[in-house]
Protein backbone atom coordinates (compact mmCIF):
# COMPACT_ATOMS: atom_id res chain seq x y z
CA UNK A 1 0.00 0.00 0.00
CA UNK A 2 1.68 3.59 -0.96
CA UNK A 3 1.36 5.99 1.49
CA UNK A 4 -0.46 9.63 0.84
CA UNK A 5 2.16 12.22 -0.39
CA UNK A 6 1.54 15.20 1.41
CA UNK A 7 3.23 18.44 0.21
CA UNK A 8 2.70 21.89 1.70
CA UNK A 9 -0.55 22.39 0.30
CA UNK A 10 -2.01 19.21 -0.59
CA UNK A 11 -2.12 15.52 -0.36
CA UNK A 12 -1.91 13.18 -3.34
CA UNK A 13 -3.76 9.96 -2.23
CA UNK A 14 -1.95 7.38 -4.84
CA UNK A 15 -2.51 4.09 -3.09
CA UNK A 16 -5.00 3.53 -6.78
CA UNK A 17 -2.24 4.98 -9.18
CA UNK A 18 0.18 3.05 -11.53
CA UNK A 19 2.16 5.93 -12.01
CA UNK A 20 3.14 6.86 -8.09
CA UNK A 21 4.36 11.14 -7.75
CA UNK A 22 7.25 11.28 -9.01
CA UNK A 23 10.14 14.21 -10.02
CA UNK A 24 8.98 14.40 -13.25
CA UNK A 25 5.57 15.58 -12.30
CA UNK A 26 6.60 17.40 -9.53
CA UNK A 27 9.23 19.57 -11.91
CA UNK A 28 6.44 20.06 -14.57
CA UNK A 29 4.43 21.43 -12.32
CA UNK A 30 6.55 23.85 -10.76
CA UNK A 31 8.65 24.59 -13.86
CA UNK A 32 5.70 25.88 -16.37
CA UNK A 33 5.26 29.28 -16.86
CA UNK A 34 2.40 31.22 -15.63
CA UNK A 35 2.98 34.74 -17.17
CA UNK A 36 1.05 34.62 -19.68
CA UNK A 37 -1.57 34.64 -16.70
CA UNK A 38 -3.96 31.56 -18.12
CA UNK A 39 -7.38 31.48 -17.31
CA UNK A 40 -7.99 28.10 -18.18
CA UNK A 41 -5.76 24.94 -18.12
CA UNK A 42 -5.85 21.74 -19.59
CA UNK A 43 -3.92 18.48 -17.75
CA UNK A 44 -3.36 15.73 -20.52
CA UNK A 45 -2.92 12.24 -18.79
CA UNK A 46 -3.55 13.64 -15.20
CA UNK A 47 -2.48 10.56 -13.18
CA UNK A 48 -3.13 11.22 -9.43
CA UNK A 49 -3.71 15.08 -10.84
CA UNK A 50 -0.48 16.23 -8.80
CA UNK A 51 0.17 18.29 -11.88
CA UNK A 52 -2.96 20.02 -11.81
CA UNK A 53 -3.11 20.86 -8.12
CA UNK A 54 0.30 22.48 -8.08
CA UNK A 55 -0.93 24.77 -11.36
CA UNK A 56 -3.94 25.38 -8.99
CA UNK A 57 -2.03 26.50 -5.79
CA UNK A 58 -0.02 28.57 -8.34
CA UNK A 59 -2.29 29.97 -10.89
CA UNK A 60 -5.88 31.94 -10.51
CA UNK A 61 -6.75 30.14 -13.26
CA UNK A 62 -10.81 29.92 -13.07
CA UNK A 63 -10.71 26.40 -14.98
CA UNK A 64 -8.62 23.67 -14.56
CA UNK A 65 -9.21 20.35 -16.45
CA UNK A 66 -7.91 16.93 -16.88
CA UNK A 67 -7.92 14.20 -18.73
CA UNK A 68 -7.52 10.42 -17.33
CA UNK A 69 -8.15 7.17 -19.28
CA UNK A 70 -7.58 4.62 -16.89
CA UNK A 71 -10.10 4.60 -14.29
CA UNK A 72 -8.28 3.77 -10.87
CA UNK A 73 -6.07 6.95 -11.73
CA UNK A 74 -9.59 8.96 -12.84
CA UNK A 75 -11.26 7.72 -9.40
CA UNK A 76 -8.26 8.91 -7.08
CA UNK A 77 -7.23 12.10 -9.49
CA UNK A 78 -11.22 13.26 -8.51
CA UNK A 79 -10.92 12.36 -4.92
CA UNK A 80 -7.68 14.77 -4.74
CA UNK A 81 -9.26 17.32 -6.07
CA UNK A 82 -12.02 17.31 -4.39
CA UNK A 83 -9.86 16.89 -0.77
CA UNK A 84 -7.67 19.85 -2.33
CA UNK A 85 -8.32 23.63 -1.49
CA UNK A 86 -9.19 24.28 -4.72
CA UNK A 87 -12.12 22.41 -5.51
CA UNK A 88 -13.98 24.22 -7.36
CA UNK A 89 -11.57 24.99 -9.92
CA UNK A 90 -10.59 21.38 -10.61
CA UNK A 91 -12.22 19.36 -12.66
CA UNK A 92 -11.21 15.60 -14.22
CA UNK A 93 -12.58 13.97 -17.23
CA UNK A 94 -12.54 10.26 -17.60
CA UNK A 95 -11.70 9.93 -21.18
CA UNK A 96 -9.18 9.20 -24.01
CA UNK A 97 -7.14 12.50 -25.59
CA UNK A 98 -8.59 11.60 -29.34
CA UNK A 99 -12.43 11.53 -28.24
CA UNK A 100 -11.55 14.40 -25.62
CA UNK A 101 -10.23 16.56 -28.51
CA UNK A 102 -12.85 15.55 -31.08
CA UNK A 103 -15.64 16.75 -28.20
CA UNK A 104 -14.49 19.47 -26.77
CA UNK A 105 -15.46 23.34 -28.59
CA UNK A 106 -13.41 25.13 -25.81
CA UNK A 107 -9.54 26.53 -26.13
CA UNK A 108 -6.84 26.15 -23.35
CA UNK A 109 -4.77 28.95 -22.51
CA UNK A 110 -2.34 26.48 -20.98
CA UNK A 111 -1.96 22.87 -21.94
CA UNK A 112 0.58 20.58 -19.42
CA UNK A 113 1.12 16.86 -20.65
CA UNK A 114 3.65 14.32 -18.64
CA UNK A 115 3.18 11.67 -21.20
CA UNK A 116 3.60 8.26 -21.37
CA UNK A 117 7.01 7.59 -23.09
CA UNK A 118 8.57 4.31 -23.13
CA UNK A 119 8.69 3.69 -27.08
CA UNK A 120 10.60 0.76 -26.29
CA UNK A 121 8.62 -2.23 -25.35
CA UNK A 122 9.30 -2.35 -21.28
CA UNK A 123 8.40 -5.14 -18.66
CA UNK A 124 8.87 -4.25 -14.82
CA UNK A 125 6.36 -6.77 -14.50
CA UNK A 126 3.38 -4.70 -13.00
CA UNK A 127 1.17 -4.23 -16.58
CA UNK A 128 -0.48 -0.98 -15.39
CA UNK A 129 2.47 0.98 -14.76
CA UNK A 130 3.80 -0.52 -17.88
CA UNK A 131 0.85 1.01 -19.61
CA UNK A 132 1.18 3.99 -17.64
CA UNK A 133 4.68 4.45 -19.46
CA UNK A 134 4.06 2.95 -22.48
CA UNK A 135 3.39 6.05 -25.42
CA UNK A 136 1.68 3.72 -27.43
CA UNK A 137 -1.47 4.68 -25.57
CA UNK A 138 -0.95 8.13 -26.67
CA UNK A 139 1.67 8.85 -29.12
CA UNK A 140 3.45 11.92 -29.14
CA UNK A 141 2.34 13.24 -32.42
CA UNK A 142 -1.40 12.42 -31.19
CA UNK A 143 -0.68 14.23 -28.38
CA UNK A 144 0.81 17.70 -30.56
CA UNK A 145 -1.92 16.90 -33.38
CA UNK A 146 -4.86 17.44 -30.40
CA UNK A 147 -2.81 20.12 -28.46
CA UNK A 148 -2.36 22.29 -31.52
CA UNK A 149 -6.32 21.64 -31.55
CA UNK A 150 -7.46 22.70 -27.87
CA UNK A 151 -4.74 25.42 -27.70
CA UNK A 152 -5.74 29.34 -27.43
CA UNK A 153 -4.06 31.30 -29.66
CA UNK A 154 -1.65 32.96 -27.47
CA UNK A 155 -1.36 29.80 -24.87
CA UNK A 156 1.90 27.70 -24.51
CA UNK A 157 2.02 23.98 -24.03
CA UNK A 158 4.58 22.52 -21.37
CA UNK A 159 5.83 18.95 -21.42
CA UNK A 160 8.82 16.61 -19.84
CA UNK A 161 10.28 13.85 -22.29
CA UNK A 162 13.43 12.00 -22.22
CA UNK A 163 16.22 14.23 -23.00
CA UNK A 164 16.70 11.44 -25.90
CA UNK A 165 13.27 12.16 -27.64
CA UNK A 166 13.70 16.03 -27.46
CA UNK A 167 14.79 16.59 -31.05
CA UNK A 168 12.21 14.56 -32.54
CA UNK A 169 9.77 15.83 -30.43
CA UNK A 170 10.78 19.05 -31.93
CA UNK A 171 9.81 18.29 -35.49
CA UNK A 172 7.10 16.54 -35.02
CA UNK A 173 5.67 19.49 -32.86
CA UNK A 174 6.33 21.57 -35.58
CA UNK A 175 4.96 19.62 -38.18
CA UNK A 176 1.26 20.85 -36.07
CA UNK A 177 2.29 24.18 -35.93
CA UNK A 178 3.89 24.70 -32.69
CA UNK A 179 7.34 25.94 -32.22
CA UNK A 180 9.97 25.52 -28.90
CA UNK A 181 10.41 28.50 -26.90
CA UNK A 182 11.66 27.69 -23.63
CA UNK A 183 13.74 24.41 -22.55
CA UNK A 184 15.32 23.12 -19.88
CA UNK A 185 17.70 20.24 -19.54
CA UNK A 186 17.59 17.83 -16.40
CA UNK A 187 20.46 15.91 -14.89
CA UNK A 188 20.22 13.98 -11.82
CA UNK A 189 23.91 15.15 -10.53
CA UNK A 190 26.66 16.82 -12.21
CA UNK A 191 28.31 14.01 -13.05
CA UNK A 192 25.73 12.17 -15.69
CA UNK A 193 24.31 12.72 -18.43
CA UNK A 194 20.76 14.82 -19.80
CA UNK A 195 17.60 12.84 -18.50
CA UNK A 196 14.56 14.74 -19.34
CA UNK A 197 13.89 17.75 -21.38
CA UNK A 198 11.53 20.50 -19.72
CA UNK A 199 10.11 22.18 -22.95
CA UNK A 200 7.31 25.10 -23.84
CA UNK A 201 5.69 25.50 -27.33
CA UNK A 202 3.48 28.26 -28.59
CA UNK A 203 2.10 29.06 -31.96
CA UNK A 204 4.62 31.59 -32.91
CA UNK A 205 8.46 31.08 -33.57
CA UNK A 206 10.70 32.95 -30.84
CA UNK A 207 14.09 33.21 -29.70
CA UNK A 208 14.66 29.84 -27.52
CA UNK A 209 15.32 30.11 -23.93
CA UNK A 210 17.76 27.39 -23.31
CA UNK A 211 19.23 26.64 -19.92
CA UNK A 212 19.81 23.23 -17.66
CA UNK A 213 18.89 21.76 -14.37
CA UNK A 214 20.76 19.71 -11.98
CA UNK A 215 18.83 18.12 -8.97
CA UNK A 216 21.59 17.11 -7.11
CA UNK A 217 24.89 18.20 -5.89
CA UNK A 218 25.38 14.70 -4.54
CA UNK A 219 23.43 12.06 -2.70
CA UNK A 220 20.22 14.18 -1.26
CA UNK A 221 22.02 17.36 -1.31
CA UNK A 222 19.98 19.32 -3.53
CA UNK A 223 21.61 21.74 -5.76
CA UNK A 224 20.35 25.87 -4.73
CA UNK A 225 18.17 25.83 -8.41
CA UNK A 226 15.92 22.68 -7.63
CA UNK A 227 15.11 23.94 -4.10
CA UNK A 228 14.17 27.27 -5.15
CA UNK A 229 12.07 25.21 -8.26
CA UNK A 230 10.32 22.86 -6.03
CA UNK A 231 10.26 24.59 -2.42
CA UNK A 232 6.63 25.43 -2.87
CA UNK A 233 5.48 22.04 -2.68
CA UNK A 234 7.83 19.88 -1.24
CA UNK A 235 7.75 19.83 3.11
CA UNK A 236 11.08 18.74 3.38
CA UNK A 237 12.46 22.05 1.52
Amino acid sequence: MSKPFQFKQFTIHQDQCAMKVGTDGVLLGAWTSLDHQPETILDVGAGTGLIALQLAQRSVAETIDAIELDEAAYEQCVANFEGSPWADRLFCYHAGFDEFVDEIEDKYDLIVSNPPFYAEEMGSGDSLRDQARQNSSLPFDELLKGVSGLLSEGGLFSVIIPYKEERGFVELAAASGLYLNRITRVKGNPNVEYKRSLMEFGFSKTVIEESELTIERERHQYTEEYIKLTEAFYLKM
